[in-house]
């Protein structure tokens, strides 16, 4: 029983985001990330050197275009990804398909599963994956930062005149996100009030008539890709609704405020700008 205990004692062990232990004799040399948001997660921990596969669309950092692609997220690629031999996949709890994980299990690969779901579960994100890379040095100081400067931005915006708002984050379905949703939880950052906030889905679907009924001062979009603004130009059909007749249609890229990684200091820093904006133009028609 002492040699047991001994060697759990040694080994680098974390709980992950299914409230599994996961414990590794050694650092991970060989790690597997199966969403673009866990490539850069991982990258983030100082542990980018060794990451030997991804999937579609990890284009962040750039260095990890240059990695193996073993398919998307939502449909791996598993003899590629043996191949590969890694001895460590990080997976998404929702978004990778739960019998493809299951079969690497099997095959004995340690699985870790991330979804960060607020501010603090990105940080505690980076803290675990730089504890199963042994880059425990530089994957603390990015999760310090990241803390302290959504705290010092949060600080900045708290108290300030509330601006409802509706984050689109999709267009067909129409689709937003409610006050649980990390990108809710940056709106409340920015002193933003998310009109669809009390929704009971994490992503709620909506129409139109929703949106208007609501008439928020501002709205809000990602687009499918980080220049692609049309999802706006859709709500100019309503020159009736404040956000439109006041011209608070904004956008912010959505890779910096739709995925749960460090950049979402960025994207949180842009949505609160564009809701001062807002704030500024009250009072001028």
């Amino acid at each position: 029983m002492a040699s047991v205990a001994s060697a759990h004692e040694h080994s680098r062990c974390v709980v992950d985001d299914r409230d599994r232990e996961v414990c590794l004799h050694n650092a991970a040399r060989r790690i597997a990330t199966l969403s673009p948001g866990a490539t850069e997660l991982t990258y983030a921990a100082g542990a980018g050197d060794q990451v030997v596969a991804v999937v579609s669309y990890s284009d962040y950092p750039p260095e990890a275009k240059q990695v193996a692609s073993v398919g998307s997220h939502t449909r791996i690629d598993l003899e590629k990804l043996v191949g590969l031999a890694p001895d460590l996949v990080i997976g998404w709890v929702t978004g990778n398909p739960a019998e493809q994980l299951e079969t690497l299990e099997a095959l004995g690969m340690p699985v870790f599963y991330i979804e960060p779901r607020d501010v603090e579960g990105v940080a505690s994100t980076i803290e675990r994956l730089a504890r199963l890379a042994g880059t425990e040095t530089a994957g603390q100081a990015v999760a310090d930062n990241f803390r302290n400067t959504m705290a010092a931005i949060e600080e900045r915006y708290r108290d300030r005149e509330p601006v409802t708002t509706f984050y689109q984050v999709w267009d067909e379905p129409l689709m937003s996100v409610n006050d649980q949703h990390l990108i809710g939880q940056v709106v409340e950052i920015c002193g933003g009030e998310n009109v669809f906030g009390e929704q009971a889905r994490l992503v709620p679907r909506i129409d139109d008539e929703a949106v208007l009924a609501a008439n928020p001062e501002a709205i809000v979009a990602g687009g499918m890709g980080e220049e692609n603004r049309h999802w706006l130009t859709h709500w100019e059909q309503y020159p009736n609704l404040t956000a439109v007749a006041e011209d608070n249609l904004f956008f912010v890229p959505p890779s910096l405020i739709q995925r749960p990684t460090p950049r979402l200091m960025e994207g949180t820093q842009i949505l609160c700008e564009k809701l001062d904006i807002a704030r500024q133009k009250r009072g001028r028609s």
